[in-house]
């Protein structure tokens, strides 16, 4: 029986504050609408988390939130200077209620990087696409390059890794493919990517790109076909099972469901749902579901994942690396 994978998590949104201006992004806010989450909020998601038996913390924040004009007055707000050092203390709260930091915090300097690693199991940075496209036009971080330079940062610091592509952007087909080459060629490089997302675009209301089409499923069944046939049979192609029906997708290759959080919404696609457990059971009876930690087996036994991580690591992790059933745990959702 193939095996499926996920993780399950909290969603924790540092900040809505970005530079870049993606045409399809709800996520973004103006400073005005903006905010920073405060210690005191991140610590009652955080607990919870660790009450409904999760072990991923996944912090998620605009690009270079610093780069707008006012953002240092809302550090100044929650008495910080540095969003940096914001960051490592959350994911030391975030150890300290038991759930293993996941960070994607955008392009970050390999200084930046080596920061954060030792308090991260894992991290992750979406590459999108190796195309110019107009719905970054106004988005400087979303040049392919510096993207490809960021995970091969990561990748020297024997970062476990997450990464993916967007389907359905304007994009062309050989766009995808050598997007997909770009990452399978830094993983021969460092060995570092966990696992490849093929996310399919969701129109938001209010963007830009708010009446441009989803990608019809064939198209996104034969995307993961060629994501599986072009990468590394150890690195996971994950879909997302609340943007997409995961079974056809899963029987193309796919072989992981990503984060599902029975508390928190997905900030960045906040109108689509997590599927409930019980519904994945059902619909993917034919497969083994199994919950796995944000670090994925391999790198744990590597000692790859953050040095601040390992303790807790061992704890959740069962023999076979995937996550241990704490009895301690509540039943979830």
């Amino acid at each position: 029986m193939k095996r499926i994978t996920y993780s399950k998590n909290i969603f924790l949104p540092v900040t809505n504050l970005c530079r870049n201006r993606c045409q399809y992004c709800s996520f973004r806010r103006n400073l005005d609408e903006a905010h920073l989450i405060s210690r005191s909020a991140a610590q009652q998601l955080l607990e919870e988390g660790r009450d409904h038996g999760c072990s991923e913390a996944l912090f998620t924040l605009g690009e270079r939130p610093e780069e707008v004009e006012g953002f240092h007055l809302m550090l100044a707000g929650e008495g910080r200077e540095d969003l940096l050092g914001y960051l490592v203390e959350l994911c030391e709260l975030a150890i300290e209620h038991d759930l293993l930091p996941h960070t994607n915090a955008g392009l970050l300097s390999e200084e930046d990087l080596a920061t954060l690693q030792p308090y991260n199991a894992s991290m992750g940075l979406m590459l999108e696409s190796c195309a110019t496209l107009d719905a970054h036009e106004q988005s400087p971080g979303k040049n392919p390059q510096l993207r490809l330079e960021h995970i091969a940062r990561a990748g020297r610091l024997h970062i476990p890794f997450t990464t993916g592509i967007l389907v359905g952007i304007g994009e062309s087909w050989q766009d995808r493919i050598q997007s997909i080459q770009a990452i399978s060629r830094l993983h021969d490089e460092h060995g570092h990517i966990q696992e490849v997302i093929v996310q399919p675009f969701d129109p938001k209301p209010g963007t830009a790109m708010s009446t441009h089409p989803r990608p019809e499923r064939e198209d996104l069944v034969r995307t993961v076909r060629l994501a599986r046939e072009l990468l590394p049979r150890e690195v996971a192609v994950q879909v997302p099972p609340n943007l997409a029906d995961p079974l056809p997708l899963i029987e193309a290759g796919a072989d992981d469901l990503g984060g599902i959080s029975p508390i928190t919404r997905d900030e960045i696609n906040p109108n689509s749902s997590w599927p409930r457990e019980e519904e994945l059971k059902r619909s993917l009876f034919a497969y083994e579901l199994k919950e796995r930690l944000p670090v994925y087996p391999r790198f744990i036994r590597r000692g790859w994942h953050g040095s601040k991580t390992r303790r807790l690591t061992a704890a959740l992790a069962s023999e076979d690396g995937l996550r241990r059933k704490s009895i301690s745990s509540r039943e979830w959702w």
